[in-house]
């Protein structure tokens, strides 16, 4: 009974969920989403009813994941052969959040029917009233034509859902559900077992340790004159990269509990304050020291850096596992050039109630279509999400986690995470364990018009500190800090 939650919907809902009994007519309508998608209400749901709909499905998978997904569209369409599934991979995240928000523009009609999304791009789409809520669909007790499958979601079935990842859909403001999770990720350390064990390292808990860590990798590189620079003199070793100073930002005012941003209009964005420019300051201060570098700043993923054994630590996603893993020397069989080892990020603090790592990976929203077509859709997405074997099969093949917990008792599912810990080979295993792990730790910012510009803005902020900051040092380095934030603000203040 821990998920009841998920099945209590609006007094509103509710009546139009009863309505539907009685075979009301389907349309879709909506209401003021200027605090995030209030009011985007389904006004009834059809049942599908065997008739043939094409669902457009638009993601970012690439070739692999693309694969398992044609599979498991194949044994969808053995329950449902008039539903044919145009799936498509439009690049990154960024570009298909600009190719949705373009297509939008010029009408709903224009859009698929479902795709990939984070929390802030589905703000970015309400501001359209272009997706559909979920409620209805989840309560609903209607009946498919043919198959006599119920159309929304068991008690059963909603417990199977792990709470944090399920709450995501529901953080506009409304208490409504605006996306289902399709398979989710977090950041860990990737770190050179090999390096740490050769030299009586000890992987940092916290961000000081973190600190007194990478003077401590300089001091040993330039010692044995690893990496060397024969002009300069200087080891070219950076300890830490990491991918995302978005990210780092972010998770570093949740672990410290000093505002990032809100759901109180006219009060937006919070993050400038004296904690946010102190954290911002050090490690502008760690960037010029070269302990750490990051995507932008390095200009490619710091996993190039990590597998080059250019750096010894690279602070990424767990849905990036696979580019973690050191090439196979030339000749030497199978064994990898250096061991993996994978851990928590550093924390603020050391207790464990207050750890924080960003919940990431992609969520499904639907988008306002006609009746069947919409159903089709809802329906593809619930057998994506309860299909054991779809859930197992991607998150062996990406590293991310699965978005149901009876996963873990699949065969094929318990032998891939048995394995975890064993090696590089089962590095994926290790990455997924540590990932379900640290669900409870896991959290997502507050999901508004705006909040992906907060996160754009603040992931400049820090590769401008980084980059032009960390030449300036004592009052001049807080003034440049201090304008960096500024910047921000004003930029951000038409979102308020």
């Amino acid at each position: 009974m821990k998920k009841m939650k998920k099945i209590l919907i609006s007094g509103v809902a509710a009546m139009l969920a009863a309505a539907n009994l009685f075979g009301a007519t389907s349309c879709f309508g909506g209401g003021d989403t200027s605090s995030g998608g209030n009011a985007n209400i389904n006004v009834n749901v059809e049942a599908y009813n065997g008739e043939k709909v094409t669902v457009t499905f638009w993601h970012t998978m690439g070739a692999a994941l693309t694969t398992v997904l044609k599979d498991h569209i194949a044994e969808f369409n053995k329950i449902y052969p008039n539903i044919k599934i145009e799936q498509k991979s439009q690049g990154d995240y960024d570009t298909l959040l600009s190719l949705l928000n373009t297509k939008m523009s010029a009408g709903l009609n224009n859009l698929p029917t479902m795709a990939y999304c984070y929390s802030d791009h589905v703000a970015s789409y309400n501001a359209s009233k272009a997706v559909v809520t979920l409620d209805e669909y989840i309560s609903s007790t209607l009946t498919v034509t043919g198959t006599n499958e119920v159309m929304g979601l068991t008690e059963t079935q909603l417990d199977d859902y792990v709470d944090a990842y399920y709450d995501e859909g529901k953080q506009f403001g409304d208490g409504k559900m605006y996306m289902l999770p399709f398979a989710k990720s977090t950041e860990v350390l990737f770190y050179n077992k090999d390096y740490f064990e050769a030299n009586d390292l000890e992987v940092p808990a916290t961000w000081d340790e973190m600190e007194t860590l990478c003077a401590r990798i300089l001091e040993i590189d330039t010692a044995n004159k690893t990496n060397w620079n024969d002009k300069t003199g200087k080891t070219l070793t950076i300890p830490l990269g990491y991918d995302s100073e978005a990210n780092w930002f972010i998770t570093m005012c949740e672990q410290q509990g000093s505002g990032y941003t809100s759901m109180e209009a006219g009060n937006h964005f919070v993050f400038n304050n004296e904690e946010n420019r102190a954290f911002v300051k050090e490690f502008t201060e760690w960037y010029g020291k070269q302990y750490v570098t990051t995507k932008e700043c390095y200009g490619s993923y710091t996993s190039d850096l990590f597998t080059a054994q250019d750096c010894y630590m690279s602070i990424g996603s767990t849905g990036g596992t696979g580019y973690n893993i050191p090439g196979l020397e030339e000749g030497s069989g199978s064994e990898a050039s250096f061991e993996v080892g994978i851990a928590p990020i550093p924390q603020v603090s050391t207790d464990p109630t207050k750890h924080k790592v960003i919940s990431q990976g992609p969520s499904v929203c639907l988008f306002k279509k006609s009746a069947q077509e919409v159903a089709a859709g809802w329906l593809f997405l619930k057998y994506l999400n309860m299909s054991h074997e779809f859930q197992a099969e991607f998150s062996m093949q990406s590293g991310y986690a699965p978005v149901i917990e009876s996963v873990a008792e699949f065969p094929a599912y318990k032998t891939f995470l048995a394995n975890a810990g064993n090696g590089n080979a089962n590095l994926k295993a290790t990455c997924v364990k540590q990932n379900i792990a640290q669900k409870d730790a896991c959290y997502v910012s507050d999901a508004f018009t705006g909040s992906a510009k907060a996160r754009e803005q603040v992931g400049l902020l820090m590769q401008n500190a980084f980059i032009n900051g960390s030449k300036k040092s004592g009052s001049a380095l807080d003034a440049y800090i201090q304008e960096q934030f500024d910047i921000s603000m004003r930029t951000l203040n038409k979102y308020n």
